[in-house]
């Protein structure tokens, strides 16, 4: 027979190939120790982790248990009663409550509370939480102390039951026709993390580029209630309902991370500009396409479900290639890039612009920035880090906002201070592997969309030997290099070697090319016509990753900044 990998009842789903495990609490609520065990819950998991196991027979192996002999002895335990033994060996039992208590906890465990079932509860879902965590923990370690026969003398307060909770409602919100399958799907109302946290997913890189289709992906969407849930995201103006597969529930949970989560009384009787199906198993193939519907004024994505797309980066540039199109069709300039607002000592502040594809060194450009810093700079805040967008003001100047904010950050390119210094708010996405990633916040909303005035703009070069930073005198010369967005891919998507991309933007741009070509004309003409610094910052990390070049270059660029 296959090995069971799953539970789904009202109460509990574990997937362990997904490595995720949902406990619904509105379903579920254990008061004490003998509740917990008396569950059908705990059953289940039992269940689960005695088929994972694959022990040579032996009647005196408490792994060879039947589940009911399993829960019945930890009862037999808890009220000290000694029958327990006369079958099984106490270090044996104890070896397998370790091992059942490891087996648990390396899942991602998300507990749901649905508000509309109980305001109370709601309101007070995190001290619920709490308790089941608190309950789990020292359920385990009566146990555990009763079996060893004497008291720990260290205590961990580890994450025992759950490692996030999330408040779900069902919203009213003008479901065009041809949506009624989104009707009964859960928002997100509230998310609650226990970082740090390490999750796992089944692929670590991204491959190919997102395509328009003909007909809308909503047709191909029949998920259920408690099978999928809708993060209500925020994403620089544009409103995103983006509905994720609950063997998603990784990538759901990190987006809190990473994009603003609409409050509820943004979403009621609010229509999206976005809608993102992640995970659609109706889906053919292994391509993630968007459609545009006019009708509605929506832009729709799908992601199919396959082990390639737990990847986070396709949640994410999914998200962001639909809101680059709403942006190319607003008259925006996607810009693929990072800002950064500099406060010098002399009284001067300057915002700077990092442009460049995936590896190019944008992110860190301004990591070298920080490392350099000295007392002639009184503070540097990230405006975005990986994504933006240009717009032309009323006064004829180009501004800029971000999309995102926190940042999904590579691992190997953070420096020691940033790292340690947001170790304890980060989730962190295959710390074992290459392209190991972390998201932490990084800025507020309202920082995030407002509109900031540009100082300078630079092109990530990762490519070319030389150091520092270079001025374009020329705007043909300059929309030359940013148009054909050249880099050395370092691996962290399926390219290797050189390579180019439509303005440096495989997500929007690449897509309208011509739609974007007209607002790159207009923008450039502005920046020049405005003596705005326009140029190139030369990062090495194609060719060299000690830094020290890159440092080289950041200095040069502070100077400028501070000095012109």
């Amino acid at each position: 027979m296959p090995k069971q990998e799953k539970i789904k009842t009202p109460s509990l789903y574990v997937n362990t190939e997904r490595g995720v495990a949902l406990l619904n609490l509105s379903h579920a609520y254990y008061k004490d120790t003998y509740s917990l065990v008396n569950s059908d819950e705990l059953l289940e998991v039992v269940k689960l982790y005695l088929d994972s196991k694959n022990p040579e027979y032996d009647d005196d192996a408490f792994d060879n248990a039947t589940p009911e002999q399993y829960v019945q002895t930890l009862k037999k335990i808890l009220i000290d009663d000694d029958s327990a033994f006369d079958k099984y060996d106490p270090k044996d039992i104890l070896a397998s409550v370790e091992e059942l208590y490891s087996f648990y906890r390396s899942l991602l465990r998300v507990t749901v509370i649905n508000y509309n079932n109980s305001k109370i509860a709601g309101n007070e879902f995190k001290m619920i939480d709490g308790h089941f965590n608190d309950l789990v923990r020292e359920s385990y370690r009566v146990v555990e102390e009763k079996l060893q026969g004497f008291a720990n003398q260290t205590y961990r307060q580890v994450n025992a039951a759950s490692n996030a909770a999330i408040l779900v409602q069902t919203h009213d919100w003008p479901i065009p026709e041809g949506y009624d399958q989104l009707r009964d799907i859960d928002f997100i109302d509230t998310v609650m993390l226990r970082p740090p946290m390490m999750m796992h997913t089944k692929s670590n890189k991204r491959e190919g580029v997102f395509s328009a289709v003909e007909e809308n992906p909503i047709k191909r969407f029949h998920g259920q209630k408690g099978q999928w849930y809708c993060y209500p995201a925020k994403i620089g103006e544009s409103l995103a309902y983006i509905y994720f597969n609950v063997d998603y529930l990784v990538n759901g949970i990190a987006l809190s991370n990473l994009f603003q989560l609409a409050q509820p009384d943004e979403v009621r009787g609010q229509k999206p500009d976005l809608i993102l199906l992640f995970g659609l198993k109706e889906t053919e193939g292994m391509v993630s396409h968007y459609y545009h519907d006019t009708k509605n004024h929506i832009w729709v994505g799908e992601v199919p479900y396959t082990d390639k797309t737990t990847y986070f980066g396709y949640m994410k540039k999914m998200c962001l290639t639909l809101h680059n199109l709403h942006q190319i069709y607003n008259g925006r300039l996607p810009i693929h890039g990072s800002m950064l607002r500099v406060r010098f000592t002399n009284g001067k502040e300057k915002n700077v612009v990092f442009f460049g594809d995936s590896g190019a060194g944008k992110s860190e450009s301004i990591e070298a920035m920080q490392e350099i810093a000295d007392d002639k700079i009184v503070d540097m805040e990230t405006i975005f880090d990986d994504m933006g967008s240009f717009t032309i003001g009323d006064d004829s100047r180009i501004y800029a906002q971000g999309t995102e904010t926190g940042a999904f950050v590579r691992l190997d390119d953070l420096s020691s201070a940033v790292a340690f210094n947001n170790m304890d708010r980060g989730v962190y996405l295959n710390p074992e592997l290459s392209n190991a990633r972390v998201i932490i916040p990084a800025d507020t909303y309202e920082s995030v969309i407002k509109h900031h005035p540009i100082d300078m703009w630079v092109y990530a070069n990762n490519y070319d030997e030389k150091v520092g930073i270079h001025r374009f005198e020329k705007e043909e010369e300059a929309k030359e290099v940013f148009v054909a967005g050249k880099r050395k891919a370092l691996g962290t998507t399926d390219e290797v070697g050189m390579s180019t991309t439509f303005f440096a933007n495989p997500f929007g741009p690449v897509q309208e090319e011509e739609r974007t070509k007209l607002i790159i004309d207009k923008v450039f003409n502005r920046l020049f016509a405005n003596n705005v610094y326009v140029g190139e910052v030369y990062t090495h990390l194609g060719n060299d990753k000690s830094k020290e070049a890159l440092h080289e270059s950041a200095r040069e660029l502070l100077d400028v900044l501070m000095n012109n």
